[in-house]
């Protein structure tokens, strides 16, 4: 099952509490074909979604990103300018 780091449980908590009704981040694979991954802040997990929760942060995962994130960590990070990037890593 995906984890997250101590910095991308914080950084989803605070995109969450910025954003009106959502519980928390929600990553879908849009096209099973492709390596690509979406990210959406949403006020709930669809009924598929597997949920992931970390020191308070929710991080939904529809069932293809699941599987794709199932080995995997993710870390974010916070630019100087205050954009937010993610990153995904092999769990240790």
């Amino acid at each position: 099952m995906l984890t997250l780091t101590e910095n991308a449980s914080t950084v989803v908590k605070k995109i969450s509490e910025q954003t009106v009704e959502a519980q928390g981040l929600r990553i879908s694979a849009p096209d099973p074909d492709k390596s690509e991954l979406a990210l959406a802040v949403v006020a709930e997990p669809e009924a598929t979604d597997a949920v992931v929760e970390s020191d308070g942060a929710l991080v939904f995962l529809e069932p293809v990103a699941s599987g794709i994130l199932d080995d995997k960590i993710l870390d974010a990070r916070v630019e100087e300018n205050g954009s937010v990037s993610f990153a995904i890593g092999q769990q240790a």
